[in-house]
């Protein structure tokens, strides 16, 4: 899909996007990383590209039982976005709906402060809807809290 820059902007607008952030400066990264991790220890992060942790895996299970009534086709980890120079974002899963629409959903136990700003960028710069899917306690009733960018 190619939008002119009016076209886009246009979108923006009626996503209700604020104004400041139809034009996102991305010649610097979005985000410092810190001295020091939070705890004073590293994440480990994945152990291979494209293995699902337990949540991801959740989640993937609900797309399978949604496919072919909700959405047409989803994939795990299939779009890498540049951000900025040497800075991307990777949505867990691509998420095409029955009407062709594509959405980039993010699942996530708790929030990094940089994962955050990512997702904030990437929704200004990219013509996709980004939905961040958080897992809902059993005891609440389960199923998935939705936040939109």
């Amino acid at each position: 899909m190619n939008w002119t820059e009016d076209q886009f902007a246009d979108y923006l607008k009626r996503r209700g996007v604020p104004a400041a952030m139809t034009h996102v400066d991305t010649s610097a990264p979005p985000f410092a990383l810190p001295d020091k991790p939070r705890g004073g220890r590293l994440a480990l992060g994945r152990l291979k590209l494209g293995e699902m942790n337990k949540t991801e895996a959740r989640y993937a299970e609900h797309l399978e039982r949604i496919k072919g009534t909700v959405i047409s086709w989803y994939k795990f980890e299939a779009i890498k976005l540049r951000l900025a120079d040497n800075t991307f974002y990777s949505p867990d899963f691509a998420v095409m709906l029955l009407d062709g629409a594509m959405e980039m959903h993010e699942v996530k136990g708790f929030w990094e402060d940089d994962a955050r700003v990512k997702i904030k960028v990437a929704a200004a710069l990219f013509p996709f809807r980004f939905l961040a899917l958080k897992p809902r306690a059993q005891k609440n009733g389960g199923g998935w809290d939705v936040e939109e960018f």
